[in-house]
C-alpha cells in the first residue's frame, strides 16, 4: 500500500471511530481492541518479552494490526512496563519471567491491611499535600529502595530515583512515535490518550488498599471524603496534560471497585460519584471526552451515569447487561464491548459470530457503537476467534454509508471552559514546590524572572509526572 493510500486509510477509520464516539452513524460498526498479551500470543511472543520490554510490545502491536481490519487500537495496552517499576523496586508487582512463569500476565499485589502503604491515621497528612505524602510516604513503602524519610540515604535510593525517573520519561515520550508508526504502518488509530481513575478507587487501589478503605468507611467517613476532594485537581491535572491536544480520541478512565456490591449504594452516593462527576464534566468543558472502562458490573449505576453531559463518554461494557445498557444509556452515549473475554478464550469461531450478531443487534443497529473485547485481552484469546469477531464485524455492522478519508471533527469540539473548575481554586496541581514557595514572591532577580520561572515550573512538573504516574499506571 502506497503512503497516501495508507494515510486515507488511517483517514477513514479516525472518521468512523470519532463518529461513533459522537453517538452518531458512520459508515460502519468501528472496531477498537483493547489488545494486551494477546499480541504476544499472535506473535509468538511471551508475556516476559512484551512486559519487560516496551519496544517489544509496540512492535507486536502494529504486527498485530496489520494483521487484523481493527481501525483504532491502543499503543500498548501491557500499558504496566515492568522494567520501569523494576527500577523503581516497586513491590506490588509479580514480573514475568522474573517473579511468575514467563508466560502468565503480570500480577498486582495488593498488601495486607496492615501493611498498606499508607496507615489509616495518615489522612490529614494525605490531605495537607498530596504530592508531598506521596514522595515522603508512599513511595518508601511502596519501593524496596527508596529510603524512608529521616534515615540514611544510601546508593539504592538514589539510583532507583535516578533509573525510574529516566525510566519514564524513555517510555512515556515513546507513545508519540509509536501512534505515528501506527497511523504511516497499518492506518490503525491510537485509541486512547491520557489517564483517569476516581479518587476513590486511587486510595482502595495504591493507599489502604479495598480492605483499609472498607474499614474507614465505617470508621472515618469524613477524612476519606476530605482525601477524595485534596486528590480531585491532580488526578484532573494528569488527566489533562495526557490527553490528545487535537481532542479526537478519548482519555482511558479505568473503573475499578467503585460499584455495588464492592461498595454500597450510599457510598458510591456520598463519596465515589461527588469526587468523580466534577471531574468528568470539568473535563468535557475542555473538549476532552471519557472512555469509561466498567471493568465489572455497573448495570446499579447506569441511570445515575445518564447525570453527564450528553456524548462526553463512551460507555465500555464488561459485564454490565448490554441491553439495559443500551436502554438507558444509548441515547446520549457511544457504547463499546460486550464480547465476552471467556468466549474469545474457549469458544469456537461460530458460537463467537453469533455473539456478535446478538450484540450488533441489539446495540449497533443506530450507530454509537464500537465492536470490542468485553475487557482487555490477555493471552488466552484465540486468534481465530478474534478473527472471526473483525470479520463477522465487517461483513454485518454496515450501515450502508461511504468511508469518508477526512480529519473530523472532535466529539467536544467548540467546548472550552470559561474557568477553571471550583476543584482547581488554590490547588498547585502539577507541581511538586511551586515557584513562590522555592522563591517567595521575590521579583527582583537579577536577570529576567519570568524565565527563571517558567524553566523552574517545566523542569519541577517532572518531577510531578513521576509521581502521580507511579501513582496512577503503574
Amino acid at each position: 500500500m502506497t503512503a497516501n493510500a495508507m494515510e486515507a486509510l488511517y483517514l477513514e477509520r479516525l472518521n468512523r471511530y470519532v463518529t461513533a464516539m459522537r453517538n452518531e452513524k458512520p459508515d460502519c460498526i468501528p472496531i477498537r481492541m483493547l489488545a494486551a498479551e494477546f499480541v504476544a500470543t499472535h506473535t509468538g511472543r511471551t508475556c516476559q518479552e512484551v512486559t519487560h520490554d516496551f519496544n517489544i510490545a509496540f512492535q507486536a502491536l502494529r504486527e498485530t494490526t496489520a494483521d487484523y481490519d481493527w481501525d483504532a487500537a491502543v499503543a500498548n495496552m501491557v500499558y504496566v512496563w515492568t522494567g520501569l517499576t523494576q527500577a523503581i523496586g516497586l513491590k506490588y508487582f509479580g514480573i514475568p519471567g522474573i517473579d511468575i512463569p514467563a508466560n502468565t500476565a503480570f500480577q498486582y499485589l495488593e498488601p495486607p491491611v496492615e501493611k498498606s502503604f499508607m496507615q489509616a491515621d495518615e489522612y490529614d497528612e494525605l490531605i495537607d499535600d498530596p504530592t508531598a505524602f506521596l514522595y515522603n510516604t508512599w513511595l518508601p513503602r511502596a519501593s524496596r529502595y527508596i529510603a524512608p524519610k529521616g534515615s540514611e540515604v544510601t546508593y539504592e535510593h538514589n539510583l532507583a530515583l535516578v533509573k525510574g525517573g529516566m525510566a519514564m520519561l524513555q517510555y512515556l515520550g515513546g507513545f508519540p512515535g509509536q501512534a505515528a508508526q501506527m497511523r504511516t504502518e497499518t492506518g490503525t488509530v491510537s485509541a486512547i490518550a491520557g489517564m483517569l481513575k476516581s479518587p476513590f478507587d486511587i486510595i482502595g487501589d495504591k493507599l489502604r488498599g479495598y480492605v483499609g478503605l472498607t474499614e474507614d468507611m465505617m470508621t472515618q467517613p469524613d477524612k476519606v471524603m476530605k482525601a477524595c476532594e485534596a486528590l480531585m485537581p491532580h488526578l484532573f491535572n494528569v488527566a489533562i496534560s495526557g490527553a490528545d491536544p487535537d481532542g479526537l480520541v478519548p482519555i482511558g478512565f479505568w473503573m475499578h471497585r467503585g460499584c455495588v456490591p464492592f461498595i454500597t449504594p450510599q457510598q458510591f452516593d456520598s463519596h465515589y460519584w461527588p469526587t468523580l462527576k466534577p471531574l468528568v464534566e470539568g473535563l468535557w468543558d475542555e473538549g476532552k471526552q471519557i472512555m469509561f472502562y466498567a471493568e465489572g458490573n455497573w448495570d446499579y449505576h447506569l441511570e445515575t451515569f445518564r447525570e453527564l453531559p450528553e456524548r462526553c463518554m463512551v460507555y465500555h461494557i464488561d459485564r454490565s447487561d448490554l441491553k439495559k445498557s443500551h436502554e438507558i444509556l444509548g441515547d446520549k452515549f457511544c457504547l463499546s464491548g460486550g464480547i465476552p473475554n471467556a468466549l474469545l478464550s474457549y469458544g469456537t469461531p461460530d458460537e463467537v459470530r453469533a455473539k456478535c450478531k446478538e450484540v450488533i443487534d441489539i446495540a449497533g443497529r443506530d450507530g454509537g457503537f464500537i465492536m470490542d473485547a468485553s475487557a482487555i485481552m490477555q493471552n488466552d484469546a484465540k486468534p481465530e476467534n478474534v478473527r472471526a469477531l473483525t470479520e463477522f464485524t465487517r461483513e454485518y455492522g454496515q450501515y450502508g454509508g461511504r468511508p469518508s478519508a477526512t480529519m473530523p471533527t472532535p466529539a467536544g469540539a467548540g467546548r472550552h471552559a470559561a474557568q477553571p473548575p471550583a476543584f482547581l481554586q488554590g490547588s498547585h496541581a502539577g507541581a511538586c514546590m511551586p515557584w513562590e514557595r522555592y522563591h517567595g514572591q521575590q521579583n527582583d532577580l537579577p536577570g529576567d524572572p519570568q524565565l527563571a520561572r517558567r524553566i523552574w515550573e517545566e523542569i519541577d512538573g517532572l518531577g510531578n509526572v513521576f509521581i502521580w504516574h507511579c501513582l496512577l499506571s503503574f
